[in-house]
């Protein structure tokens, strides 16, 4: 048989390194503490489950629903941006429901971009957002995004070095991995640059709520001129817990939720219909569980922020997301993200997602995700301080040898 010529694009799926290590770690009985994987671990909210459970029992939501969504979720949507962010959206044109933000991502830029067109996407990165382009076979060009360097004139400086002219940004802020948040002015320049250059903006919002220590993250699409230019994901896989359900909008431009939406026509015959009940309930509801789930997370990046930090690991807390990006110590810089993230899987039995996983410009980084209790993490955090100390020791051990055998 012959290879799959998109397959072969794949490169090995480095998280799944770490992942090996842990499960056999835990079979021969570690007790390993998984931060790796982003993957909510909060309840999804009794009132949108009873509310499913509720849908369920009712036979006519048993048969294939509206691809693009139904129309009273595609309400909701418009109604969620139009309360948080003053955006008025026309449900019918400029809202496109889809199974989670990663279905989202990977058929808009299937929708919307060909072969051999460029595609602008920060580095690192969440994985869809570069695989969504290498899957349909067009340029991807990665844009370094770091503290210490202006995003704007890398944006530029890869356009520059591109011809024909790029046709798509993909971002997300707050981003993942690294929780660099944005303002709105922020924005108001990336419509400036889209407008320039004549390129399609897709904004992945799936942090929206995720935010801390007065931190507001602003919506791309409340920017005047943004609809022209492009559209904004949104997922209730981390505001509202529902990972499990895949659930998840694009919003904003008309064009290119048409194009999602014919396509997706073709592919899918949308979300189980009681899902997408509950998700409008989830919606339209008092919203005081999103606030719980969000106090939640902060608890968790506090405990563990807190405990590395005195633990000799100086590692700030960020302003949102549910993860901690974490530069690697010094003394095991050298080792890359990959080993160093096997090393505290074994001696400290915690697993974390190395940086390489998200591209060009993580390797010196690790991920922690915020998937484990207070006191879970608290746990991770002694197994990571006793690690820590126990290298101190041992490269202290190494320099007096090495000192004696130099006299």
């Amino acid at each position: 048989m012959e290879e799959f010529k998109t397959i072969k694009r794949l490169p090995p799926y480095v998280f799944q390194v770490v992942n090996e290590l842990k499960m056999e770690l835990r079979r021969q009985g570690e007790d390993i503490i998984d931060l790796g994987m982003g993957n909510p671990d909060i309840p999804t909210p009794d009132h949108i489950v009873e509310k499913m459970i509720e849908a369920t029992r009712n036979s006519r939501n048993h048969r294939y629903s509206a691809s693009a969504g139904i129309p009273k979720l595609r309400a909701a949507f418009a109604d969620w941006w139009q309360r948080r962010y003053g955006v008025e959206l026309d449900p019918d044109k400029e809202v496109v429901a889809t199974m989670g933000a990663k279905d989202a991502l990977a058929h808009l830029v299937l929708a919307t971009v060909g072969p051999g067109d460029g595609v602008l996407v920060p580095a690192p990165s969440y994985p869809i957002h570069p695989f969504s382009v290498v899957i349909v076979g067009a340029n991807l060009i990665h844009v370094p995004i770091r503290p210490d360097c202006d995003f704007f004139d890398n944006l530029k400086e890869a356009v520059r070095l591109n011809w024909p002219l790029p046709k798509m940004l993909i971002m997300s802020f707050p981003h993942n991995p690294t929780t660099m948040v944005v303002d709105q002015e922020f924005f108001e320049k990336v419509v400036d640059f889209a407008m320039e250059y004549k390129i399609m903006i897709v904004h992945d919002f799936a942090y929206a709520d995720l935010t801390f220590d007065g931190y507001k993250a602003p919506s791309f699409l409340a920017v005047p001129g943004a609809k022209e230019v492009g559209v904004e994901v949104f997922s209730m896989s981390k505001s509202y817990s529902m990972a499990g359900w895949r659930v998840g909008c694009v919003a904003g431009n008309p064009k290119m939720v048409e194009a999602l939406r014919r396509l997706k026509s073709y592919i899918d015959y949308g979300i189980f219909q009681p899902i997408q009940i509950a998700t409008i309930i989830a919606l339209q509801a008092e919203q005081e569980c999103v606030q719980q789930i969000v106090n939640e997370y902060r608890d968790r990046r506090d405990a563990l922020c807190e405990g590395l930090t005195d633990s000799g690991w100086l590692v700030p807390p960020p302003k949102a997301t549910m993860f901690v990006w974490a530069h690697i110590p010094e003394q095991f810089r050298a080792l890359g993200s990959l080993e160093f993230s096997k090393l505290v899987t074994q001696k400290a039995k915690v697993a974390v997602s190395p940086g390489i996983g998200f591209g060009p410009h993580g390797d010196e980084h690790v991920r922690f995700a915020l998937v484990e209790n207070r006191m879970r993490i608290k746990q991770a955090v002694r197994g990571i301080r006793q690690f820590l100390q126990e290298w101190r020791q041992d490269e202290q051990v190494v320099r007096m040898v090495a000192g004696g055998a130099a006299v």
